[in-house]
């Protein structure tokens, strides 16, 4: 089954070919990093503006790169929820079109459970059930992954996701947009226990759920005391904000797993290409005894290719939706009562 993907959540707009669920046949992304850059953030009518420029070349593209035309898709996949309402309606819009000229089935999917679709276009996936960590810009969550489209969230951040705290730390610090990759590239060459910051809802009463919004108002704090330095300081800086991220995910990810009996972790989203977590939780796995698993950098960000992985298995399963499907701005994972 060949199914085209299409993703337009945020401020990427990307389709892709996925056969059977794992063969990538082609992945195209159109980035609107500059567009974003000068305002240190994702400005959504900006968004939306450019997904309508960019979707049906990039649809086109990833036709191209697969040798196929529209008629030799199997199925169409498309975020529908969560993320900016208008750049989701564009590529919503625009599989529901292509849905309606074709006769072809539709499926939406969520956009968790395509950055969870994302390891299994990878030849060594895990088996069920596994753990997975979701980090990413928007989203911060842990969740038990039973089977494909069988997905209980154990806990989610209560405000800011850690890939926000990332971005927002290094806007603050003048480090650009997006500004988490700078950071991980500085704190490589600093002292990570530098500075003190606060690690939130650590404590064993809060179970699985994250916040980020303290750690941030902490650096804001540091930098309105001591100012933004430069030089070995600024990698010091770096080193330690970082590592209040890292240590709270890697410890409630470790608690999670005990508590659930489960010995594969998922790491996955943005956030997932960061070296310090991929570093620390390999480490914690081999302490604890589970094995961790990341999917390359490419389908750690948005991506289409994960959202057709993930459809893929909606259609296996027979599942359909109509032409009155909607975009959804808010859309948690179903929880664990």
């Amino acid at each position: 089954m060949r199914v085209l993907g299409l993703e337009s959540s945020c401020d990427e707009t990307a389709a892709a070919i996925v056969e059977d669920g794992c063969v990538v046949r082609s992945d195209v992304v159109a980035s609107q990093h500059e567009v974003h850059a000068r305002y240190g953030g994702v400005v959504p009518e900006l968004a939306s503006r450019a997904h309508i420029l960019n979707v049906v070349p990039v649809v086109q593209a990833a036709l191209d790169r697969a040798g196929m035309v529209l008629d030799d898709v199997d199925g169409i996949a498309v975020t529908h929820a969560p993320g900016l309402v208008g750049a989701l309606l564009v590529g919503l819009q625009t599989a529901k079109a292509m849905a309606w000229v074709t006769g072809k089935p539709l499926v939406g999917v969520h956009h968790l459970e395509g950055h969870l679709a994302a390891i299994f276009l990878e030849p060594d996936p895990p088996p069920m059930p596994h753990l997975g960590l979701i980090v990413s810009g928007g989203h911060t969550s842990l969740v038990r992954v039973d089977g494909h489209g069988r997905v209980v969230e154990l806990g989610a951040t209560r405000d800011d996701a850690a890939g926000e705290a990332f971005d927002k730390g290094a806007k603050l610090l003048g480090l650009g947009y997006p500004g988490g990759a700078v950071v991980d590239r500085l704190a490589r060459r600093g002292d990570p226990r530098a500075v003190a910051f606060p690690r939130a809802m650590t404590a064993g009463e809060h179970g699985a759920d994250f916040s980020f919004s303290g750690l941030k108002t902490a650096l804001l704090h540091h930098v309105r005391a001591h100012g933004v330095p430069d030089g070995p300081a600024l990698a010091d800086l770096c080193a330690s904000y970082q590592a209040a991220i890292v240590e709270v995910l890697v410890r409630k990810t470790r608690r999670a797993a005990r508590r659930e009996g489960i010995d594969h972790v998922l790491i996955c989203g943005g956030v997932a290409a960061n070296s310090a977590l991929r570093v620390a939780m390999i480490a914690a796995g081999t302490e604890d005894g589970f094995r961790v698993y990341v999917p390359p950098p490419a389908l750690c960000t948005d991506n289409a290719a994960m959202i057709a992985a993930a459809g893929y298995h909606r259609l296996a399963r027979g599942d359909r939706d109509d032409l009155a499907l909607d975009a959804i701005a808010s859309a948690r994972l179903p929880r664990r009562a």
